[in-house]
C-alpha cells in the first residue's frame, strides 16, 4: 500500500508516520523509486501498535523505542524478551526509586511477601521497586501496608497473570506475540483500574447506602 493508503487504514497523518520512520517506530518500506515506497499489514499493525504505547500508554517516543527494541532482541528467548519488555514499559525503576521513601521497612516486607507465595526469585526486578516505593509511601501516610493488606493484592494477581500469558500465548511465536506482551500490558492495566474502580462504587453502595443501594459513585 502507499503512504497515503497507510494513513487512511490506520487514522495517523502522513506527517506523523514519516516522523515514526524517522525517529525508527516504524521499519522503512520497500523502496520502489527515489520518492516511492510500498508499505504492507506489518507496517499497519506496528503503527497501531506505536500510536497504543505512545496514546494510551503515555509513553515518550524514547521510551516506546526502548520497548518495541526489547521486544525484538533476538538474542533472548520469550521469557528474557517478555521481563525486557517488561522493565522497559516499567522505565528507570530501581533502588533510588524506593530510596527516595522512608523505604527499608517496606522492603522487607515485600521481601517477606514474595517469599511467602513463592516469588522471591523476582526480587529486583524493575517492578518490584516500584512496589517497595508504593509500600512505601502508604507507610509514610498512616495507612495499612502489612502482609495482611497485601496478601490479597497478591492472590489476585496471580490469577490475572496466568490469565494475561494464556491470551498472549494464543497469538503466533515472534513479532505478533511479542507485540501483544507490550500491547496486552499497557492496555490492560486501565481495564483493571476501571474495573476496580467499578467494583468500588458497586461495593460501596452495596455495603453504605441506606436506600436503593446505588452509591453515590456510580
Amino acid at each position: 500500500m502507499r503512504l497515503s493508503e497507510l494513513s487512511a487504514q490506520s487514522g495517523v497523518s502522513i506527517a506523523t508516520i514519516k516522523f515514526y520512520l524517522r525517529e525508527g517506530l516504524l521499519p522503512p518500506g520497500e523502496r520502489l523509486s527515489a520518492s516511492r515506497a510500498e508499505y504492507n499489514d506489518v507496517h499497519l499493525r506496528r503503527l497501531r501498535l506505536v500510536r497504543a504505547l505512545i496514546q494510551v500508554g503515555g509513553m515518550s517516543v524514547a521510551r516506546t523505542k526502548d520497548v518495541l527494541s526489547a521486544a525484538e532482541d533476538d538474542s533472548l528467548d520469550q521469557h528474557q524478551r517478555f521481563g525486557a519488555a517488561q522493565s522497559a514499559l516499567l522505565g528507570d525503576q530501581g533502588p533510588e526509586v524506593a530510596a527516595l521513601q522512608p523505604g527499608e521497612k517496606a522492603r522487607a516486607t515485600v521481601d517477606e511477601l514474595l517469599e511467602e507465595v513463592g516469588w522471591g526469585e523476582c526480587r529486583g526486578y524493575p517492578a518490584y521497586w516500584m512496589l517497595v516505593g508504593a509500600v512505601a509511601s502508604l507507610e509514610r501516610l498512616g495507612y495499612p501496608s502489612d502482609l495482611a493488606h497485601l496478601r490479597p493484592y497478591a492472590s489476585a494477581a496471580a490469577p490475572l497473570a496466568v490469565f494475561d500469558l494464556g491470551v498472549i500465548g494464543e497469538y503466533p511465536p515472534g513479532e505478533a506475540q511479542l507485540e501483544a506482551v507490550v500491547a496486552l500490558t499497557v492496555l490492560n492495566e486501565p481495564v483493571l483500574l476501571a474495573l476496580r474502580r467499578i467494583a468500588h462504587a458497586y461495593v460501596s453502595g452495596r455495603t453504605f447506602s441506606a436506600g436503593t443501594g446505588e452509591g453515590a459513585a456510580g
